[in-house]
């Protein structure tokens, strides 16, 4: 008993100690590790934001690409290039898109503009860009974003060119959540501006190059700017110029290495942060998993416990329920079997043998007792393995066996197992040294037919047995021995 309280005690106090480390320690870390997860919050929403920009800018880009494309289709249609009709294309491109200029030209740079003047962009720089790359979607020049509609047509090729100014790009943070101190700008590798949405004033903007304006104050952060945009990663960088203090949040574009760069003020991502610290949800959190966990390991601790009862206790009565000698069910265990088995199943068809050693004192008084136990030893070993694992095969007298086997429901089975038992005990032998055949005489009553009980259905297979003997012994006998042949027809 006093083991016992010793066991409870321990079983407490253990999962006790642990949860005040467990506490102790997440309050310990509280403030820090809120603070971090707050950080980072902040820090996904930003780069969410900064990144939903980018796709509507590039969004505004594509449109003028579905809006040129069927142009570009009829023209590559067309055997010759009218001029009349390539300015009345251009026209329509100018009046259904954004673009403040749209130009066609050929592959060396001469063309005419939505306008019906001719025009020479070979010299420009963009165009030798254009040249270079088939793959170029878009390109900057002077303030605007060149939309480049590639025709190939029957006989030469030619470029469709939508100009798209910036200024338009200016208005995408017109409606947006942050504040008024927040800019947007998209920037080419080398942190040259190229569009400017939101605040100028910023002294960060200063010279039209986001980097080196910020690069002599911050020089490790540019230097992970610059690595990061050269490897088209996102991320988040605190900079400070004088006294102008900002996180910068950087997206990529995914085109021509542009990206799309957010500067919000640090003190309004200080506040954000800060709201998301005086959350107290997180440290009900913390307390609930604690409690949870202690419920969790009071409840395994008396699972486990239980589970080790349980097994002991199962142990205690397999060895309860067994024939030492034997290793098969005992007398008790066999009779308490079959009968569940009844109970649930009073109309499955089954089988029971009655299996008597014949002349087994003989055995004993010729041979000796320990022979006579090695006969058994051996019948129980041999007989065990060689029916199922839910048959029941018990020991339930000196040199007395039953079998039941359950769900014998054909008569053809029914003699089929018959036919098994009566050759096993046929070719019986026992001894390791001396072997010795050991016949037997073998009662066979069908359930329910012969009993639709325990007690009927013994009388019936004993009987079988009396007749197995009456008629000479080694060899099996059913109560009724109609079981034995097929019914004639």
């Amino acid at each position: 008993m006093e083991s016992q309280n010793k066991s409870v005690v321990v079983s407490w106090i253990i999962p006790s100690m642990i949860l005040m480390i467990v506490v102790v320690i997440m309050l310990f870390n509280f403030s820090t590790k809120s603070s971090a997860d707050a950080s980072e919050s902040v820090s996904r929403n930003l780069i969410k934001s900064t990144q939903g920009y980018g796709e509507d800018f590039l969004h505004e880009l594509d449109m003028l690409n579905k809006v040129a494309s069927p142009v570009r289709v009829l023209l590559e249609k067309e055997d010759t290039w009218d001029q009349e009709y390539i300015t009345d294309m251009t026209e329509i491109l100018a009046a259904c898109t954004d673009a403040d200029q749209v130009v066609f030209c050929d592959s060396t740079g001469q063309g005419i503009s939505h306008l019906r003047e001719e025009v020479s962009v070979a010299e420009e720089a963009y165009f030798k860009s254009i040249q270079e790359s088939d793959s170029v979607p878009y390109v900057y020049s002077d303030g605007r974003i060149i939309v480049i509609e590639r025709v190939n047509g029957t006989r030469e090729n030619g470029y469709l060119l939508l100009f798209y100014p910036m200024e338009k790009f200016s208005q995408l943070m017109s409606k947006s959540d942050f504040d008024s101190n927040t800019f947007l700008v998209v920037v080419n590798s080398e942190g040259e501006i190229l569009g400017l949405s939101g605040t100028d004033n910023s002294k960060m903007l200063k010279d039209g190059n986001l980097l080196n304006a910020i690069e002599s104050e911050n020089m490790e952060a540019v230097r992970t700017i610059r690595n990061r945009l050269s490897n088209g990663s996102r991320g988040t960088s605190s900079v400070t110029v004088g006294d102008e203090s900002r996180m910068l949040v950087y997206v990529p574009l995914g085109v021509n290495q542009w990206e799309m760069i957010l500067g919000v003020r640090q003190d309004y991502v200080d506040k954000q942060v800060g709201l998301q610290w005086q959350n107290t949800k997180s440290m009900l959190t913390y307390l609930i998993l604690a409690i949870f966990i202690f419920i969790c390991m009071v409840m395994i601790i008396n699972i486990i416990s239980k589970i080790r009862t349980n097994n002991k206790k199962k142990e205690l009565e397999n060895k309860a329920d067994t024939d030492l000698l034997t290793g098969l069910t005992n007398k008790l265990a066999t009779e308490r079997k079959i009968k569940e088995f009844m109970a649930q199943n009073p109309n499955s068809q089954s089988m029971m043998f009655m299996v008597d050693i014949d002349n087994f004192k003989k055995i004993n008084d010729t041979m000796g007792h320990a022979f006579g136990d090695e006969v058994l030893r051996s019948l129980g070993q041999q007989i065990g393995a060689l029916f199922r694992a839910t048959d029941i095969i018990g020991r339930v007298g000196g040199d007395e066996f039953m079998i039941f086997l359950k769900g014998v429901n054909e008569p053809e089975s029914v003699r089929k197992e018959a036919k098994k038992v009566e050759h096993f005990f046929n070719n019986f032998q026992a001894g390791e040294y001396v072997k010795y055949a050991a016949t037997a005489s073998i009662g066979v009553a069908v359930f329910p037919h012969e009993g639709a009980d325990f007690e009927t259905l013994y009388k019936a297979a004993d009987q079988g047995v009396y007749k197995a003997k009456k008629r000479g012994k080694n060899q099996l006998a059913f109560y009724r021995d109609e079981w034995a042949e097929p019914k004639s027809e």
